[in-house]
């Protein structure tokens, strides 16, 4: 099926477009009224993430309330762990937990690389019932936690200001980290293709937690396996973004993927001068921006684009939306970039 818009892949392939593309990290829930009426009606989270329709549901209204240039499917980062063989809870205002965490040879025993199709089918299935409903007004972004961040979690057991637990273990027991952070690769990537195959346009890996390692460890047990997932997607365009990883944007500039997204502590010129033109950059405006009026909302976002330039640029949040960012300020953002053609 043709796309009726196709900003968002011409310019992750660097080709010519009248504006940059404009979507937004968490667009899915949390700010929208719509998303909570949703959510108010099941159990939990976990839930929501495994009922394809619902999942396609809420990766839906970010389109038509917000009118962003692309949906990402609804889902979590956490999938993988769990179809590894260790599940996790959703706890409110506390975030995710796991029971059972992996810090010795015995606990890798208890684990497997996950089987996509089998393990995560029901993402699969949100995303062809997303492309149906879709019917091309805008590409479906598919997505995956890299290897870093979800060894972070596993390790750890939760969320942390530090993951000292985490870091612990790749200062004592290297070998075994890098053993559970190949498995996840692995799991990754198979998950990354059914997406893929299933309908994906575009995948971005999130590396939420990597700027908790030096660049030394960087190097060592994340970059290696971003390097092994951009290697092995060869379908569609590949987005990093590795938050807090500013020290790593010649590195990422040599990956085989198409975008890198940045966080806000970055300056677009700084970036685009690391990175080179071979690149699109994406992001980077601070979220809490979108608390302010809208004059100031608009002002920065152009003074944002003015930086990156229109061409080889996303225009994207420097990390995820709020939960109490007002939706109209949030439409304020999406409609000043799109004013910009």
């Amino acid at each position: 099926m043709m796309l009726q818009n196709d900003l968002l892949l011409r310019a992750a392939r660097g080709q010519y477009v009248e504006r940059p593309p404009v979507w937004l990290m968490r667009q899915a829930g949390r700010v929208l009224p719509e998303y909570r009426a949703v959510r108010e009606r099941l159990k939990n989270f976990i839930e929501l993430v495994t009922t394809p329709e619902l999942a396609a549901e809420v990766t839906i209204q970010p389109v038509d309330l917000l009118g962003v240039d692309a949906a990402i499917i609804f889902s979590d980062i956490l999938v993988i762990p769990e179809a590894m063989g260790l599940p996790y809870e959703m706890l409110e205002k506390r975030g995710p937990i796991f029971p059972q965490t992996i810090r010795s040879e015995q606990d890798l025993q208890k684990i497997r690389v996950a089987d996509a199709p089998s393990d995560l089918g029901y993402v699969a299935e949100a995303i062809r019932i997303t492309k149906r409903a879709l019917s091309g007004r805008v590409p479906l972004i598919g997505f995956a936690g890299a290897p870093f961040t979800i060894f972070a979690y596993m390790t750890e057991g939760s969320g942390s200001k530090t993951f000292s637990t985490a870091k612990k273990i790749l200062y004592r027991s290297p070998e075994l980290s890098h053993k559970l952070l190949q498995m996840i690769t692995d799991s990754t990537i198979g998950y990354l293709k059914m997406q893929i195959a299933a309908g994906a346009d575009l995948v971005q890996l999130f590396d939420s937690w990597a700027g908790i390692l030096s660049p030394a460890q960087y190097r060592t047990f994340a970059l290696p396996y971003i390097a092994q997932i951009c290697n092995a997607i060869n379908e569609v365009p590949v987005t990093i973004f590795a938050k807090g990883a500013f020290f790593a944007l010649t590195e990422f500039a040599q990956l085989k993927c198409h975008v890198i997204g940045l966080d806000w502590n970055i300056e677009p010129t700084t970036a685009r001068q690391q990175i080179g033109n071979q690149k699109t950059l994406q992001g980077n405006l601070d979220p809490c921006t979108l608390y302010a009026d809208f004059d100031t909302i608009r002002k920065e976002t152009q003074k944002m684009v003015a930086a990156f330039g229109k061409q080889h640029y996303i225009a994207n949040l420097g990390h995820g939306l709020y939960p109490d960012i007002e939706p109209d300020h949030v439409r304020c953002f999406v409609d000043t970039i799109k004013s910009l053609a």
